[in-house]
């Protein structure tokens, strides 16, 4: 028989978000799995299992808010799950043949104190600040109320990690002196404005990004006068069976064969630091916009798909993103990355490097622009492209020469059949 799974007392924590499902449908949990994930404005905690069983049917969402006492989902326990070892009666304890009372109908993990909330007792912000500054939370004793951790002590553990006597920082983009808090409302009005949970996610990982590797952009052009044509004539047909055909659609097919010329570009810095670890496979990244702010599915082995099936996968990755049904899996296992501001405008950029990646490219709005043919300026319709690169795995020739095989590709349509 099925039992109610409720949110266990968790303090004056009251509309919590949850940020994470972190079981399915069909699982078997053992007691004290955790279930779920809640995230307040001061702190994190992972809503445990009381008992063992099968997860029946979940109740809430990612972004749903809950309380002490919400439903969350239905757990199927395992026989003897709950029962406990039977113990000698105390004194005064009821006779035997007095009634007993029933068992709640519910599991119901044990309250969450402010010490169990989130293992650690430190707010989202200083969580992320120590994640990029490469402290363990679970080292150090909190300065705060009841002990919760500041950013001044993370900060106090990163001064006493420092070499003895010396003034390099340590490694990680650590020893940045934080920007000081501003009171904005000494000059007009203000308002604080959450940021959507993809921004908070995406951050962190964009400051540790930006701060580990050393980023260069190498801007080209490419003359698309001829693949545009023959772009509109499959979208003119593909409008008719409910997809579209999009620029995009060619530069991952063009990607995916100046990755395999260059694989450098497709590659990941090994741990290590002192090797490569080339990728076989061609998975291909795109930024997708959102209401809620960028994010980036990926195209499975690219290599192996035509230009119909590129086209029909990112109209459907696109519409996911925007629906926000994207899937983990959809997020996960990039090799290489695109990030076109086509639509908007533009006519150059620098984009973050998507870490482990090596690469990233960018692209803005084409133009029609008089090019010399050596006789004279004929009108061209040409697409910026910006290539930010980690210089320790690629050089400038390199990244010249991948830009370069790019161009030509896409210069001629039928080259992207070879």
């Amino acid at each position: 028989m099925a039992t109610e799974v409720k949110v266990p007392d968790i303090g004056d924590f009251n509309d919590v978000p949850v940020v994470s499902i972190l079981v399915s449908v069909g699982d078997t949990i053992a007691e004290e799995d955790p279930l779920i994930e809640l995230e307040s404005d001061k702190a994190t905690m992972e809503v445990p299992s009381a008992a063992s069983g099968k997860i029946t049917e979940i109740l809430v969402s990612e972004g749903d808010k809950v309380s002490q006492g919400s439903v969350i989902m239905m757990i199927e326990a395992a026989e003897g799950s709950s029962e406990k070892k039977e113990e000698a009666p105390a004194k005064d304890a009821p006779k035997a043949d007095a009634p007993k009372q029933e068992a709640p109908k519910e599991a119901a993990p044990a309250p969450v104190t402010d010490a169990g909330f989130g293992r650690v007792h430190a707010s989202p912000s200083v969580r992320a600040f120590a994640r990029q500054v490469e402290v363990d939370l679970n080292l150090i004793n909190g300065s705060g109320r009841k002990g919760r951790i500041l950013r001044e002590d993370v900060m106090k553990s990163l001064k006493s990690q420092a070499p003895a006597g010396g003034t390099a920082a340590p490694q990680g983009g650590t020893g940045i002196p934080p920007i000081p808090a501003v009171d904005f409302s000494k000059f007009g009005a203000v308002e604080d404005v959450a940021m959507s949970r993809i921004k908070k996610i995406s951050g962190p990982a964009l400051h540790r990004s930006w701060l580990n590797i050393p980023h260069v952009t190498h801007n080209e052009e490419a003359d698309i006068t001829e693949l545009d044509k023959y772009r509109k004539e499959l979208d003119t047909m593909a409008k008719e069976e409910g997809y579209r055909v999009t620029l995009l659609s060619f530069i991952v097919k063009a990607s995916v064969s100046a990755l395999k010329q260059h694989w450098e570009v497709n590659s990941s810095i090994h741990p290590d630091g002192d090797k490569l670890i080339k990728k076989s496979y061609y998975n291909i990244g795109f930024a997708a916009d959102t209401p809620n702010g960028l994010v980036v599915p990926v195209i499975k082995d690219a290599d192996r798909k035509g230009i119909v099936e590129i086209s029909k996968e990112l109209g459907d990755l696109s519409k996911a993103a925007r629906d926000g049904a994207l899937k983990s899996a959809d997020m996960q296992g990039a090799s290489f990355t695109i990030s076109s501001l086509g639509g908007i405008g533009g006519t150059s950029f620098t984009p973050i490097v998507n870490a482990p990646e090596v690469a990233i490219l960018g692209l803005t709005r084409s133009k029609m622009a008089p090019v010399w043919n050596g006789e004279e300026f004929v009108p061209r319709n040409m697409l910026p492209m910006s290539l930010s690169y980690d210089h320790r795995a690629i050089d400038g020739a390199l990244a010249a020469r991948f830009c370069a095989t790019l161009k030509h590709l896409l210069g001629d349509v039928r080259r992207l059949m070879l």
